[in-house]
């Protein structure tokens, strides 16, 4: 590369971080939830530049939480074990023995992989899962589903004590049963919004396999208020995987969480271009807060 060439680089890096400045300001000290999940999970480039952005993002002041999913690696390891899955309206119907290999593979093969991820790229991470310090206790929420836990009551003085300690807490969506101590298996998206609303965030972003919600036309929409979810919702333009997404933004919006944003996780440095980026990606969903500026798409 020649010289004047490297230098127009270095110039656009110089401007990009000067630009990112109002940014920076409006969220040093703000709690930011990222639910991490999809296939970029399972990559380790992908994984990689994920820990690089939550290590930035506590380095200048964020206080990222980290809750993560795991579908793709319990489908393995169910795959592998001889044990079907089943989906009911976007959530895992899980039995007894699935919720063995759900809380297996979360808080142990998945969670740790983050956490070192984390670790490798300069921060500190602690690993843990909402049966500790009973953070998240549940009760079931359908019969038909088995084993899925829906969150009735949030314990996160943990999280706050670990991120107040520097560090970057990683949750695996595994919890306590109310009644009599079973295990549940959450959907990730769920306990993301459950924790966030306890935790009163200022973002959640809920980092999917998509670009963002879609309309009728599969055009991504950049902005949506609750009232919009639910017409959308109604009229079957968001339906599958989307709908525990939805109903995720709308409930931790009702919890306190000042914005949700639903973006493609695949995309590089996605946490970033939401956080510190004029540009933001995804769909960001809110009722009445402002931007430091408006999207410029």
């Amino acid at each position: 590369m020649k010289r004047q060439e490297m230098n127009r680089d270095w110039i656009a890096t110089a401007r990009t971080l000067s630009e990112a400045l109002p940014y920076l300001q409006r969220y040093a000290g703000a709690v930011v939830v990222v639910k991490f999940g999809g296939n970029a999970m399972g990559d380790d480039d992908a994984m990689a530049e994920f820990a690089r952005d939550i290590v930035l993002m506590r380095q200048v002041g964020v206080n990222p939480v980290v809750v993560h999913g795991g579908g793709p690696m319990i489908n393995q390891m169910l795959d592998k074990l001889g044990i079907a899955s089943q989906f009911v309206r976007g959530k895992r119907v899980t039995d007894r023995a699935t919720v063995e290999v759900v809380e297996m593979v979360l808080s142990g093969l998945v969670n740790k992989r983050i956490v070192q991820a984390i670790n490798d790229q300069g921060g500190r991470a602690v690993g843990i899962s909402g049966k500790d310090d009973d953070l998240m206790v549940c009760e079931a929420d359908d019969p038909e589903l088995g084993f899925v836990g829906l969150p009735v009551e949030m314990n996160v003085q943990v999280i706050r004590d670990l991120y107040g300690a520097g560090i970057v807490p990683v949750i695996a969506p595994v919890a306590t049963g109310m009644a009599d101590n079973e295990t549940f298996n959450v959907n990730g998206d769920t306990a993301a919004g459950a924790i966030a609303g306890a935790l009163k965030a200022d973002r959640l972003l809920l980092l999917t396999d998509v670009a963002g919600v879609k309309d009728a036309s599969g055009a991504v929409v950049t902005q949506l208020t609750p009232a919009d979810l639910r017409a959308m919702t109604a009229a079957g333009v968001i339906a599958g995987g989307m709908i525990p997404k939805v109903e995720t933004a709308l409930k931790a919006l009702e919890d306190g969480v000042r914005a949700v944003v639903i973006l493609d996780g695949r995309v590089a440095n996605a946490c970033l271009l939401e956080l510190f980026t004029d540009h933001g990606a995804g769909t960001l969903i809110r009722t009445t807060e402002p931007r430091v500026k408006p999207r410029s798409r």
